[in-house]
Formats: structure tokens, C-alpha cells, sequence
């Protein structure tokens, strides 16, 4: 019988993958019927940013709990420190930050993927998966080759024009190179006998290479990698481990989600406030500086996830492994 963790890991990487593919049915006719119209790419990948918001206001309420109040008042301080001076940076020096954010997402991204993958064979098969491949291709699929690609230029001239031609004369070079690495990753995986990895790498290609790179990039944030890394809170989250422990996996996820949600007003409500007091337009700025200070929230996010990743992908396969945070 299917244990209420691995029956919500296993339904959210059917999920992530059903809206991906559901996304790239939505934008492609879209993206015939309005050549060249942001209005619509813009909306969308609002509304899927704004979706996975949550999932980075998460982690921080797994390790607070066990912590005295002066170390709750000094991680506190000590985040919104991190997430500010990362705002400052990203617009006082909009293209070095830019630049520095794409990697680190892609690594990021990449690894919270493959520590996804990692939970689930913890709690079923003992088959191991080839890992570092797979980082590397689920992270920088989504992330770089929307960045790159020939319609780049005017979503990156929407955003903010800062961006345009970030990655110098090689855009072509990164462009096939991603290709090629999600693809011989891709064949890696089908020889190393895990199809559902290698599935998960050709949706990710056909999202990053056949819808606008707004679009792209907010679906793969919102409908991806925020449901699957809510549902490995949930492995973490006090009041999602006892609708564990009662068999009630759907519950346990809505805990994960509901303790994030007011992330989305606190965020959006900044973001305004942010944007208003320094002049910007709404129609025009308000997605770039809501990537910035989502941008922003990702390094202290990256810092706090970076050891359950660790410990997930040294887990032995046939284990489930121990995710908790640590607080000391």
C-alpha cells in the first residue's frame, strides 16, 4: 500500500507534468493568434508567479519553531537582511544581477528537482537514478534556454531593457548547448532505465522551447517547481505530518500551502509599494520588479533548502530520508 508521502509526491509529479503540458497548449495558439502581443504573456506569467510564491515562505516556518526567541528575532533580521540587499543589488546593477540570478536559479532548480525524485525512490524502488545529469538538464532547461532563445529580445525589452543581450555573442552557443544537454541527458536516463526522469526532461524542453519565454519561465515557477517543492514541505511541516500520520495526503499539502499563502499578499503588496517608491509604471515595471524580489527571496530560500537537498540526494535509495531542517 502506498504510504500518504509517497501517494502525494508520486500525484504531484503527475500534476506538475499534466499543467506544464497544459500550459503549452494554452500559450501555443495563443502565441498564433497575438504574434508579438506581451499584454497576454505578461498576465499569465503573473498569475503563475503569483501561484508559486508560497512555496518559498515555507521552509523558514520548519526551523523557527525549536528556536529560542532571540534566535527566532536574529533568523528573522537575518533573512530580510539577505532578501534586501539582494533587492539593492539586483536594481543598482541590473545586468551583473540578472546574470547571477539565472545560474543560481538553474542550480537550484536543478537540484530541488532531482531531490524531488530522490524523496519518491526513498519511499519505493531502490533503482538509483543518474543525478547529477539530471540537475543539471531540469535546471538549466527551463531557466536558460527561454533566456537565450530568438524571442528573448522582446520579453527581456518588456521586463526591463537592461537585460537585453545578457549573454553577450554566445546566445546561440548557450542555446544549443542546453539543447544538447537536456537531450543526452535525456538518453542517460531511458539507458540508465528511468523513464520518468527522462519524460520529466523532454516536457521541460518542449515548455522552454515552444512557448514565449515569460510564459515559459512562470509556468515552470508556479506550475513545477513550486507544487513540487510544497509537497516535500509537507514531509517537514508539523501540522502536514500529522495528516500524514492520519493518512490524509491532500490535507497534508494544503497545510503546506495555506502556512505560505500570505506570502502572496505580503509579496505583491511590496512589490507596489516597492515599485511606487521608485517611480515605475504599472503596466510596464510591475513584472520586473516582482521578478526582482522574487529573485531576492530565492538566495535566502536557496541558503535554507540547500541541506534538505544535501540530505535527500545522499539518502540510500530504498530509504525515506530525513528532511528536517536543522536548527542548531
Amino acid at each position: 500500500m502506498l504510504t500518504s508521502e509517497r501517494l502525494l509526491l508520486t500525484r504531484i509529479q503527475l500534476i506538475s507534468r499534466v499543467s506544464v503540458l497544459a500550459g503549452v497548449v494554452i500559450a501555443l495558439p495563443l502565441s498564433l493568434l497575438f504574434p508579438g502581443q506581451l499584454t497576454w504573456q505578461i498576465v499569465l506569467a503573473v498569475a503563475a508567479l503569483a501561484i508559486g510564491i508560497p512555496h518559498g515562505a515555507v521552509d523558514h516556518l520548519i526551523a523557527v519553531p525549536a528556536m529560542s526567541r532571540w534566535r527566532q528575532a536574529t533568523f528573522f533580521a537575518s533573512y530580510l537582511l539577505v532578501t534586501g540587499l539582494v533587492i539593492w543589488f539586483i536594481l543598482t546593477f541590473n545586468l551583473l544581477g540578472f546574470q547571477l540570478i539565472v545560474v543560481l536559479s538553474a542550480l537550484h532548480f536543478g537540484v530541488g528537482d532531482a531531490s524531488f525524485v530522490a524523496e519518491i525512490d526513498g519511499r519505493s524502488s531502490p533503482r538509483k537514478f543518474p543525478k547529477i545529469w539530471y540537475s543539471l538538464a531540469a535546471g538549466f532547461t527551463p531557466v536558460l534556454i527561454p533566456l537565450v532563445s530568438s524571442q528573448s529580445q522582446a520579453a527581456l525589452q518588456s521586463v526591463n531593457p537592461a537585460l537585453v543581450g545578457w549573454s553577450g555573442p554566445v546566445a546561440t552557443q548557450l542555446f544549443v548547448a542546453c539543447v544538447c544537454l537536456n537531450l543526452v541527458a535525456t538518453t542517460i536516463l531511458f539507458v540508465r532505465k528511468s523513464p520518468r526522469q527522462a519524460v520529466d526532461l523532454l516536457i521541460l524542453l518542449a515548455l522552454a522551447t515552444l512557448t514565449p519565454p515569460l510564459v515559459a519561465f512562470g509556468i515552470y515557477f508556479g506550475l513545477w517547481h513550486a507544487l513540487r517543492h510544497t509537497a516535500r514541505l509537507s514531509l517537514e511541516l508539523p501540522s502536514s505530518r500529522i495528516q500524514h500520520e492520519r493518512g490524509r495526503p491532500w490535507a497534508a499539502f494544503g497545510k503546506a500551502v495555506l502556512a505560505g499563502a500570505p506570502s502572496v499578499v505580503i509579496v505583491l503588496g511590496f512589490t507596489t509599494w516597492l515599485g511606487f517608491a521608485n517611480g515605475f509604471r504599472v503596466g510596464s515595471e510591475f513584472l520586473w520588479y516582482l521578478l526582482a524580489v522574487i529573485w531576492a527571496l530565492t538566495v535566502p530560500h536557496m541558503i535554507l533548502t540547500a541541506r534538505i537537498d544535501a540530505r535527500a540526494l545522499r539518502a540510500p535509495a530504498s530509504q525515506p530520508s530525513e528532511t528536517r531542517l536543522p536548527v542548531g
